[in-house]
């Protein structure tokens, strides 16, 4: 078959494909965006009839796929690490129904937290669900992982976690492609019940699944993905994760001095695990994110064997791998050919010239600093966020998706007022509705901004599953219409969005202001494509 230059993400989408997609369900997410946005573009995403819009978050994308995969058809789920949190519902119980068509979860961590709130590791999530898991170390396992991963899931039953991290994900490689697989028929469970998840069935799907974890740790001591490489020196064994496998070679290009073992695939194969550890004096675990695997090795074996890595210090418990950390924790000589120059300064992400945020912004700081003084504004996850920084420094909070209506309930139970929310639109539909539907239940004395620009702007502008119905969702959860104002942030209409803010700070209940205006980076691409 054909050999491409694609990205990690691109290598997973490509696959899929190959594999005989049937549909993708994804809330985009950096670093995961742009494997749904292959598909989306494909020629064959449109002949085959593939499905591939947007989900309103990661909850239903999983549970969406998990309908597709009763049916019988492949389906695959993409999100980043945080979405995990979000998906984690349907996502656990889905190991316990297990599958029909195969599934493959695509959770793609942020280690240094390059544009995410924590560096939480997906790996924990695998583990916990008790379920097989990929991690690629370079593009082309990436794809190979994807492709034979769907008839794995088949075989096994039970979905698959692939794990992916920011740079295998938006780095190039050399990927050779796969015969061309037709998509699955519809079909069903030989088991009616099977996916029931009453206790009584539960019970015995749970059992089921305990009973498959020898052959998962089987699988995984034969897995093409996980290797044992001796080595004359047996001081140190290195246990290799994904990428930190590339990274470990990167320094060792004649290749390693010390017995390697390489981990693409888990649970962690026992037998090779035991080779390492019985051969060598000490053990040092090179991987991505946290110390996933090296709190099992320390926890788990309990023969006294000295196991090294972000526990002990010998590599940073937090941000991320590299090949200079890894040459560091080897014990050789960091030979980092370039340096930043002092000259160099970081520039902080700020809004957009132009951008109906900033708008926004500047009427509503004007409006608190001068009038009410004992004010708390609470943000969401979006370019709005860039509020906390200078000139306006707007913002008191920003934690998870959908908190800052809630967290503006709560500041406002407790007596703080004014209480402000901002969120954008497409956040609102991923996880502000049920917030502000606690608001109206209680009747909350609380200020809701939806920061309207009709996308989903910060992961680059694809569709928003609120466009055109904001108001119409808040007036069904039952925000009063009177209260549920619309703007446009423009210069010329800040005394009117001056006077429509002291009305609804003023008003004792829930009140909803949105300004809308389309995001001036969506608008500059319809302009060109004309």
């Amino acid at each position: 078959m054909s050999k491409q230059l694609l990205l990690g993400d691109e290598a997973i989408a490509q696959a899929a494909l190959d594999a005989g997609l049937s549909g993708v369900y994804a809330y985009p997410g950096t670093p995961s965006t742009e494997i749904t946005e292959y598909i989306q573009t494909a020629a064959i995403t449109a002949e085959k009839g593939i499905h591939n819009r947007w989900c309103s978050n990661e909850k239903t994308a999983m549970e969406a796929a998990l309908g597709m995969s009763f049916a019988g058809k492949r389906s695959l789920v993409c999100m980043k690490h945080v979405g995990m949190n979000v998906a984690a519902d349907c996502f656990i119980n889905s190991a316990v129904t297990g599958v029909k068509g195969g599934i493959i979860v695509v959770a793609a961590d942020d280690p240094s937290m390059h544009s995410s709130q924590n560096e939480q590791d997906s790996r924990f999530y695998g583990d916990f669900a008790l379920i097989p898991m990929y991690e690629p170390s370079n593009q082309q396992e990436a794809y190979d992982m994807v492709y034979n991963g769907f008839a794995f899931s088949e075989q096994t039953g039970e979905p698959l976690l692939m794990r992916m991290v920011t740079r295998l994900a938006h780095s190039r490689s050399g990927v050779e492609r796969k015969a061309q697989q037709p998509q699955n028929g519809v079909s069903f469970s030989d088991d009616p019940r099977q996916f029931i998840l009453l206790p009584g069935n539960a019970r015995k799907r749970y059992k089921l699944l305990l009973q498959h974890q020898d052959d998962f740790v089987k699988a995984s001591e034969n897995s093409p993905y996980n290797k044992y490489i001796d080595g004359p020196n047996k001081k140190l064994g290195i246990i290799a994760c994904g990428i930190g496998y590339n990274y470990l070679m990167e320094n060792y290009p004649e290749g390693c001095e010390f017995p390697v073992l390489k981990i693409g695939q888990y649970p962690l194969p026992k037998k090779q695990l035991m080779q390492l550890v019985e051969a060598c004096d000490e053990i040092l675990v090179l991987e991505d994110g946290q110390p996933f695997v090296e709190k099992q090795l320390k926890g788990c074996l309990g023969i006294g064997v000295k196991v090294k890595g972000r526990l002990d210090g010998t590599l940073s418990q937090d941000g991320e791998l590299n090949p200079d950390s890894v040459a560091r924790a080897v014990g050789k000589e960091n030979k980092a050919e370039f340096a930043v120059p002092s000259l160099v300064e970081m520039r902080p992400p700020a809004l957009c010239e132009g951008c109906g945020h900033r708008d926004m912004y500047t009427v509503l700081t004007e409006v608190l600093r001068a009038e009410y003084p004992s004010h708390k504004v609470f943000s969401d996850i979006g370019c709005y966020t860039l509020g906390a920084n200078a000139p306006f420094n707007a913002i008191d909070s920003c934690v998870d998706m959908g908190a800052s209506i809630t967290m503006a309930k709560g500041a406002s139970d407790a007596g703080v007022h004014p209480a402000v929310a901002v969120i954008g639109d497409s956040t609102f539909t991923h996880s502000g509705m049920t917030g502000l539907l606690d608001c109206v239940n209680e009747n909350a004395n609380v200020t809701i901004v939806i920061s309207d620009n009709e996308t989903t702007a910060m992961t680059g502008g694809q569709d928003s599953a609120g466009t055109g119905r904001l108001e119409a969702i808040c007036a069904g959860i039952g925000v009063a219409p009177e209260h549920i104002r619309v703007v446009v942030p423009l210069k010329k209409n800040y005394e009117e969005m001056r006077q429509i803010i002291r009305e609804e700070i003023e008003y004792c209940g829930v009140s909803v202001i949105i300004p809308r205006r389309e995001c001036i980076q969506t608008l500059a691409r319809k302009k060109r494509n004309k």
